[in-house]
């Protein structure tokens, strides 16, 4: 073999050199690689992710590394380590630090902090996803990331200004989802999303954006899902967009849209999910005849106009059709439903029709008729007899007719049957003992006849029976004990007689009773009287006689109605009170020592008085002998000192007014005695509070409001107002607690008297052993509270809300909503508190609003700030915040929170995910129960929507509470909670 000349093997050399200084520097930055992976790990593992990096050490190729990928050359290429439970601050200086890394996925995980400007450094990412987790800040500059197809920051906890300049050089960018972060500006829709014409996805949701969708969307040719809900879009829809033809979903629900669908919308033949909701979109439904793809359909609350085209009875893919709150006319298609697994149609609140389709159950899957507010005739089909899946079915307020098919009655699914204000006919057959879920029986004002069938008591859920205004006979059933979750029991304006069965005292759950206009004999039950949650009783026009129980006297009515029976005796007077005057009309047999508009008890019933009348002596003459002793003790008064000076100057018996507002067995002399500082056990927003114990036992809670304005009481740091009233407006103070005195509610708290003199008001309620919701939760007091004992105070103080709203003459605004001014009594049962903020709602125009400052931080709804107005939904956002600290067991504002944010806020910035939500409930609530504690979290967020009007009223709330007790949260609001809302608004309003 010849020998290579020098030349050659000089050559030869240096190849093989630069061979070997090749594998070596190869080797070194693959070892460089490893050690980044290393140092990754210790950042991000936790006890929790050992599994996830069980793999990542030495000894291992790091390309098998679990989550990483590399490419051909062996260096790392991807990163894919989402929805494993990560927690911690993402190293970006770290990963950038991988020069080959081409995809980085770390979405839904725990991630939390700012993320470093250190991301521009990865320059060769094409796929970014750092969707749901929990990051703050601002999102820094993207625009180094010239080569990304996929950006992912979805509901990702980002605040600032999203930098839309960074998409410029994103020419190559397909999937861009920034929507659900709390952006803090908004901002015109970014043109520079319209210049990135390779978009199939485009997700800009709950991502503070104003102003007109611009018609160059329509550049945007291969989109296939655009989304830009819950924004503050107006205008029109674009009339460009028709040119989407792959457009396979559109949202853009909860906007200001106006005008009509596009002309040539119909092109869109690809849609699958067209959602355009709670807008101001007019017009008709013409070009929806067209989209024989769509699936689901929902154009609720608009201002649409015509008929519902017949042409979606042949959509075979249709489920889902929600268009209530429009004002359609005009009837259902006839085949609507009736070829594909329709699922659910709420055509609610129109003026449609002609009859219900009869085959939208045609396959088993239907589970809601919604059907109410509208002029519907016709009978109800018998095929819905057998649609088992139905969950609730509602046809109130049309006109339908004939008797309702047999084996509805008794549906095994079935929450909510309201047929209310109809035509209806027949009988409620015993099938309805097969009803287990039945919960809401609404059948009022029909022409339903017949026996009421014992078997109605075997639908053990039921929670509301309301058959008012029909032709039912007989009795009630005795068995109607056997109902333990009964809530409301109204046979109003029927024939039933006999008597009121006893064993309805085994109802426990009993609020409200109304059995007036019937023909009921015998005595009223005393037991009655043991039904401790009963609110309201009204056994008006019956023929009932005897006496009236005594033990009525312990409930807390806010109405109580015996009037026009045949009663006979004297008033029992822990119920002759103002409260009651129009309570016993019409009974001539009746008398009263108290109430002047019945005659006087005279001898001939003197037999049956005689107790109270010993009683009544008896405390008069402790009373004059309390007298006397005041009188005596006069002087020593004038002369003791204590820190409450101010009182002690006016504590002459002479001083003081007292008015009773329930039967008393104290005087104000013992109320007074108490006012030392010994006694106080805590101050409020208006004024100080003590506990008085009286001789008895009894335990009170007395309120010292001055009435001066130069009074030493003092508001508390948070709060925005006391209640401060001069001298002059004594007689506004007098009108306020006379009308809040009427209130006779079970969650709320009983006000016995007000004592007052020159410059001092003294109130005296029911003293909760238990103190305030805020101190259980939060302060020294603190307790694990299971959800049980959370759920029943969230709903018990929420019927407290809705009587003030609903349940007065004049509704009763509270103003200063918060987790202290609820007390718990020793049952742990709530009552709402301090009226110091209350206002009465006028009657006159526009008395819907009170312009005084009220409220306490964090716990008041954002328009104050620009309105300085409050109404009731002001009261209900309040109620959300404390839905929020019942679930999350935190304070309305807290530093993790971030700098002026409160709980809203930060609940709100994790809405968009289940899981990221049960991740807030608190961690003393047990695994089991968080599902339900995650419902009641989503009413907080409706209560706490930024829009006034689109808050549910309490009467909502507390129907929206007691489903989410009943059955999944999913019956109630739309699977998207992000601004969207309730599928059924008007499912809920009554």
């Amino acid at each position: 073999m010849a020998r290579p000349s020098g030349m050659s093997a000089g050559i030869l050399f240096q190849q093989v050199l630069m061979l070997c200084l090749s594998v070596s520097l190869v080797s070194a930055s693959e070892a460089d690689e490893l050690q980044l992976l290393l140092k990754l790990k210790s950042v991000m593992e936790t006890p929790s992710s050992a599994v996830v990096f069980g793999s990542w050490r030495v000894g291992n190729d790091k390309c098998n590394f679990t989550g990483i990928t590399c490419d051909s050359d062996g260096f790392v290429a991807e990163i894919d380590l989402a929805r494993n439970g990560l927690v911690g601050t993402l190293p970006f200086d770290l990963i950038c630090s991988l020069g080959s890394l081409e995809k980085i996925d770390l979405g839904e995980n725990l991630f939390y902090g700012n993320v470093a400007d250190d991301l521009r450094n990865c320059t060769s990412l094409k796929y970014l996803n750092l969707g749901f987790n929990s990051f703050s800040g601002r999102v820094p500059d993207l625009s180094t990331l010239s080569r990304l197809e996929f950006l992912n920051l979805n509901n990702s906890g980002f605040s600032g200004i999203f930098p839309w300049k960074s998409l410029e050089n994103m020419t190559n960018l397909g999937f861009l989802s920034l929507g659900d972060n709390p952006f803090d500006v908004t901002t015109p829709f970014p043109m520079e999303v319209i210049r990135l014409e390779k978009l199939y996805w485009l997700y800009l949701t709950n991502c503070s954006i104003r102003g007109q969708i611009p018609e160059g969307i329509g550049n945007l040719t291969l989109l296939e899902n655009l989304e830009l809900s819950d924004n503050e879009l107006s205008g029109e829809i674009p009339w460009r967009i028709i040119r989407l033809g792959w457009l396979w979903q559109l949202e853009l629900y909860n906007n200001s849209l106006t005008g009509k669908l596009p002309l040539g919308f119909g092109k869109l033949t690809s849609l699958v999910n067209f959602d355009a909701s709670h807008n101001r979109l007019g017009g008709d439904l013409s070009e929806i005849r067209f989209l024989t793809s769509l699936a689901s359909l929902q154009l609720f609350e608009n201002q649409l106009t015509g008929e519902i085209p017949e042409e979606l009875g042949d959509f075979k893919n249709l489920t889902e059709l929600s268009l209530y709150t429009n004002r359609l006319t005009g009837s259902l298609p006839p085949k609507l439903g009736s070829w594909a697994d329709f699922n659910y149609i709420d055509v609610s609140d129109n003026s449609l029709t002609g009859s219900i389709p009869p085959d939208m159950c045609k396959n088993g899957k239907m589970t809601d008729l919604l059907l109410l507010d509208n002029k519907l005739t016709g009978t109800i089909p018998a095929t819905y007899a057998n649609c088992s899946s139905l969950v609730r079915v509602r046809l109130n307020n049309n006109s339908f007719s004939g008797a309702v098919p047999a084996g509805i009655w008794g549906l095994p699914n079935l929450i909510i049957l309201d047929l209310t204000t109809n035509q209806l006919e027949g009988l409620i057959t015993s099938d309805i003992g097969m009803g287990k879920s039945l919960a809401q029986l609404l059948l009022s004002d029909n022409k339903f006849s017949g026996e009421l069938p014992e078997a109605m008591s075997e639908a053990s859920s039921l929670v509301s029976i309301q058959l008012s205004l029909n032709g039912f006979v007989g009795k009630i059933p005795s068995t109607i004990g056997n109902l333990k979750k009964l809530n409301t029991l109204d046979l109003n304006g029927n024939q039933l007689s006999n008597s009121i069965p006893g064993s309805i005292v085994s109802c426990v759950a009993l609020a409200v009773v109304d059995l007036s206009n019937n023909s009921l004999t015998g005595e009223i039950p005393d037991s009655i009287g043991n039904l401790q949650t009963l609110n309201s009783l009204n056994l008006s026009n019956n023929k009932l006689s005897g006496e009236i129980p005594s033990r009525l006297g312990l409930l807390r009515l806010s109405l109580l109605d015996l009037s026009n029976n045949q009663l006979t005796g004297p008033v029992p007077d822990s119920l002759s009170i103002e409260a009651y005057h129009d309570s016993f009309d019409g009974n001539p047999s009746l008398c009263s020592l108290r109430l002047k508009q019945l005659q006087p008890c005279n001898a001939s019933s003197q037999a049956t008085t005689h107790l109270g009348v010993i009683l009544s002596c008896f405390f008069t003459g402790i009373s004059l002998l309390l007298i006397i002793f005041a009188i005596m003790m006069y002087v020593k008064f004038r002369k003791k000192r204590n820190s409450l000076k101010s009182v002690n100057s006016l504590w002459r018996p002479d001083s003081w007014n007292m008015k009773r507002y329930q039967v008393l067995s104290f005087t104000e002399k013992e109320i007074i005695d108490y006012i030392k500082t010994e006694n106080l056990i805590g101050r409020g927003g208006s004024g100080n509070v003590y506990k008085v114990v009286l001789g008895n036992g009894k335990e009170l809670a007395v309120k010292h409001i001055w009435a001066s304005s130069s009074g030493s009481s003092r508001s508390h740091p948070s709060s925005l107002a006391i209640l401060s009233k001069k001298s002059t407006g004594t007689a506004e103070y007098d009108a306020e607690v006379a009308a809040l005195s009427s209130i006779r509610h079970v969650n709320v708290v009983k006000l016995y008297c007000s004592i007052t003199s020159e410059d001092s008001h003294l109130l005296v309620y029911e003293y909760m052993p238990n103190g305030s919701l805020w101190d259980r939760l939060h302060e020294s007091q603190k307790m694990d509270m299971g959800w049980e004992v959370r759920y029943e105070i969230a709903l018990g103080a929420a019927r407290g809300l809705e009587y003030l709203h609903h349940g007065c003459a004049r509704p009763i605004i509270h103003r200063d909503v918060k987790s202290s001014n609820i007390l718990l009594d020793k049952e742990w049962k709530p009552r709402i508190a301090d009226f110091g903020l209350a206002k009465i709602m006028q009657a006159s125009p526009g008395g819907n609003w009170t312009h005084a400052i009220a409220g306490t931080l964090g716990y008041i709804a954002p328009e104050y700030a620009y309105t300085m107005k409050v109404n009731e939904k002001s009261d209900v956002y309040s109620f959300g915040v404390v839905l929020m600290e019942l679930v999350t067991g935190r304070r309305p504002i807290e530093s993790e929170f971030g700098e002026n944010k409160d709980i809203v806020h930060w609940v709100c910035g994790n809405r968009s995910s289940k899981n990221s939500l049960l991740d807030l409930v608190d961690s003393n609530i047990s695994d089991t129960l968080k599902e339900d504690a995650v419902k009641v979290l989503r009413i907080a967020i409706l209560c706490t929507a930024n829009i006034p009007t689109v808050r549910p009223s309490m009467r909502m709330v507390v129907q929206m509470l007691e489903e989410a007790k009943l059955c999944s949260l999913t019956n109630i609001l739309v699977d998207k909670i992000g601004g969207k809302q309730l599928k059924d608004r008007r499912d809920t309003a009554k």
